[in-house]
Parts: C-alpha cells; structure tokens; sequence
C-alpha cells in the first residue's frame, strides 16, 4: 500500500468540470474537493450526470472544458494507466478476466512489472471477506462474489482514491449489505478517501460522510450527509 496523504489534505479536485455529447450538456460547471479519508456520495435522479461525472474524474471520458487536481497535480500531466492505479474504479457489474481470483488481483502489479507476494493476495481477500478463494475460478463466482474480487482487485493497485459507480446495484439485497460491510471496513482498514455515485439515499446516509446532489449537471447541494440527504 502507497504511503498514505494527511488527513484533511486536499487529495482531489474538480475544477469547472464541463462535458456535452452531441451538443447535449452532460456535466455543468462542476467544481468540489475531495479531503483524504473523505467519503462523498453523488447522488441525483436517473440522467442527471452522476456517472458522467465520475467517468471524468478518472478521464474515462474526456472533459470538453475544466480539469482535475490530483494532489495538487493538473491530472492531464498523468499517464493514463497511471491516473487509473490512483484513481481506481469499481463498477456496477464487476469485469472480470478470464482465470482464478488470484489472477485477476496480480493483474495490476503485473502491468508495472511486479508480482504481489502470495501473502499479499491473500490478505487482500480476507479484507473483503473472499479468505481461502485465491485459486476460485472467477467463472463460478456469484455476483456478491465477483464484486468482491472487483474490489480486491483495485486494491491491489495501491490506489489513492476509490471511485464506486452504483457498487451494489446488480446486486440482491443480502449481497448488497454484504459489500456495503465491505465498502466501510476498507476504507476504514486502509485509510482510504472514496467517491460514490449511488442512487439509493439511504445507502449514502450508511457509508458517506459528505455528498454532493446533481440535477441536469449541475450541483444543486452539497455538504454533510446530515445537511443535503436529511434536509
């Protein structure tokens, strides 16, 4: 694990964050910072930018106007697949590449040309509740199951923020709670900072600290959780 930002520090920045496809606006003069050990919540009726929004801060999808900071570092000065490892994603149904669960994890490591100590996987899985599953073949894993492995994953990565867009909407409500355990004990565990995009209020109220509410692309509100959600 990369050594960690301070606490309250500035770790991420969207700064007039603008995206139209098509002449249609997508995401509006959207400015926020992200503090580490922030959890922030994006939450908004269906079509009003929030996974739009959260493919920009990673550069899936290329702003037309506006820019991230990444630690006080314009993110268009970061390679790609190095943005990504800080950046890391996991979404609403988990992709996962062909092979055993150990494989997908070494996967990230690999792509920088080191491997990830046996002990390492291992740890990884038993943070998020898949211990002993290293050498499952991910064909025959449940959704809860594959989403778990998506998170170990991107943990494997060291990543500085974690981007969740909709984690457990493909998910039955037991799977659900079951990531949701899984969501809170890695950020605890590992100290990390974590933007999500969810639909359901009432999961942003259990995991997030801080949210933000969009409508057509815009921020309408933003703040605690206590402050927007309950309002």
């Amino acid at each position: 694990m990369s050594t960690l930002p301070t606490s309250g520090s500035i770790v991420l920045r969207a700064d007039r964050l603008f995206r139209s496809v098509n002449d249609k606006s997508l995401v509006e003069d959207v400015s926020f910072d992200v503090r580490a050990g922030d959890v922030l919540a994006i939450v908004g009726p269906s079509g009003s930018g929030k996974t739009s929004l959260l493919r920009l801060l990673n550069r899936l999808d290329e702003p037309t106007k506006g820019t991230v900071y990444v630690e006080g570092t314009d993110y268009r000065q970061i390679a790609p697949r190095e943005l990504r490892r800080k950046l890391g994603m996991v979404t609403q149904r988990p992709y996962l590449f062909p092979g055993t669960v150990a494989d997908n994890l070494q996967f990230g490591p690999s792509q920088r040309g080191e491997t990830l100590p046996q002990n390492a996987v291992e740890a990884l899985l038993a943070d998020v509740g898949l211990a002993g599953a290293t050498a499952r073949n991910v064909a025959n894993l449940s959704g809860g199951e594959a989403q778990r492995v998506s998170f170990a994953r991107t943990l494997a990565n060291s990543p500085l923020v974690l981007l969740l867009d909709e984690p457990t909407s493909a998910l039955d409500d037991a799977a659900k709670l079951g990531i949701e355990g899984v969501i809170q004990r890695i950020v605890r565990d590992h100290g990390l900072t974590c933007v999500m995009v969810t639909h359901d209020i009432a999961q942003a109220s259990r995991l997030a600290d801080r949210a933000l509410v969009l409508e057509h692309g815009r921020i309408v509100r933003e703040g605690s959780v206590k402050e927007v959600l309950h309002a």
